[in-house]
């Protein structure tokens, strides 16, 4: 094939190669990882096969239709070579070529459950896309599968933690495995236009730099939005504009502070968004007795005043309170997204392209930048949960209404 990179040939070769059972390609994003190891497992299937079982594997059916079947389905390549019919019903790709037909079962591994799925089938492969986010008991019960003679297994991630399961189980450990690992930088796709790559080194930073563009296996250390500056990112009132859309987020708390975050949006005016104003009420300190959810909805209206809302977004775990709210009538409420983790990157990418500001009166905000860090105490991802509500109410604007609201913009002003 033309127009491939050295390390994407390899990936090609591999069906070929005697000496390995497993190929696993790690890295930097956006390298072809993905639709290179599709391509050359429907090649490996059609190579040694016929009418044999294989699993196509992602965190979720979902996900895998999207990042797997789809692109697949719809290269030049497979249509001029294969017919393949996509039953949803039953989550089976039938991919056929002269007289030969294989079986391709889609599968989700999510949790500690999604083992029982694959249960009981034999495998003459398996491809397991982004690895990394599966548990380590569906990938154990996948590649058990693998029982049909001539079987191949096929791994794609980004990096995460070192001490991930995969990473130490496999990555550590190819010898054991019979695996042949690629590791890929951005370099490694020749598609990728030199601008483009420069608007990928700029929409990352800190850990999720080390590992989505170097594509290091890093701790993640340190404060989680290193890239924060008050001298860049805090604004007098009369430094903004006023107009646009308003939301409020909300990380509920009873014992715990309560926050409200007053966002403003204008997609005419550079896509400032800006957090207006801050309520964090904290009863721990100073004594301050415990509010009520009525106490709390009453100080909602006052510090909402009349800014016509277009949404509370609020914390999922928040049930009474958003009835509360719903009762009143007066605002729209939305269930916060609260993927921590994918919310902390989109966060800090926008930050560190300079779409997020704050008024100057978020004291509170402020002081929680300088101290919300992850835990290196914990060999997974994970944050101090402490001084982290004000971050976590800023979080949920971002991941649940910003990243809809700036659709490509945000890509367009990285590139």
């Amino acid at each position: 094939m033309t127009g491939l990179s050295e390390k994407q040939r390899e990936i090609f070769r591999f069906p070929y190669q005697n000496t390995y059972e497993a190929l696993i390609c790690d890295g930097a994003i956006r390298t072809g990882k993905t639709m290179c190891m599709g391509l050359a497992f429907i090649q490996f299937a059609f190579a040694y096969f016929d009418r044999q079982n294989f699993g196509i594997c992602g965190k979720t059916v979902q996900s895998c239709e999207r990042n797997v079947i789809k692109p697949l389905m719809a290269m030049a390549f497979v249509r001029q070579n294969y017919i393949c019919r996509y039953s949803r019903n039953s989550n089976l790709l039938t991919i056929s070529r002269g007289s030969k037909e294989n079986y391709f079962y889609i599968y989700g591994g999510k949790d500690n459950s999604s083992y029982t799925l694959i249960q009981g089938i034999t495998l003459a492969g398996v491809l397991l896309d982004e690895v990394a986010l599966m548990p380590q008991s569906f990938v154990a019960q996948a590649t058990a599968r693998c029982s049909v003679p001539g079987a191949k297994m096929f791994f794609n991630c980004n990096p995460a933690n070192p001490q991930h399961w995969f990473y130490k189980e496999w990555i550590c450990q190819l010898d054991k495995h019979k695996a042949k690992h690629l590791h890929f930088l951005l370099d490694d796709n020749p598609s990728l236009t030199e601008a483009t790559k420069d608007r990928y080194h700029r929409m990352y930073a800190g850990t999720f730099y080390q590992r989505y563009i170097l594509g290091e296996w890093v701790s993640a250390e340190g404060l989680i939005y290193p890239m924060f500056d008050r001298s860049r990112y805090v604004l007098k009132s009369t430094e903004y504009d006023h107009n646009g859309k308003y939301w409020v987020s909300i990380d509920y708390g009873t014992a715990n502070p309560m926050v409200f975050l007053l966002w403003r949006y204008n997609s005419y005016v550079r896509h400032k968004i800006v957090c207006v104003k801050c309520y964090y009420y904290n009863s721990r300190e100073d004594n301050k007795e415990q509010k009520t959810d009525s106490e709390y909805y009453t100080d909602l209206e006052a510090f909402v005043g009349k800014i016509p809302i277009e949404a509370i977004v609020i914390d999922p775990s928040a049930a009474s309170f958003r009835t509360l709210i719903r009762k009143k009538k007066k605002f729209r409420t939305v269930g916060a997204d609260n993927d921590v983790l994918n919310g902390i990157r989109y966060t800090a990418a926008l930050i560190q392209n300079d779409f997020v500001y704050f008024d100057e009166s978020c004291e509170p905000v402020f002081e929680e930048f300088a101290s919300y860090c992850w835990d290196l105490d914990c060999n997974e991802d994970t944050v101090v949960k402490e001084y982290d509500h004000a971050m976590d109410a800023m979080r949920y604007q971002m991941q649940t209404v910003m990243r809809r609201e700036l659709k490509d913009v945000f890509y367009q002003k990285c590139s």
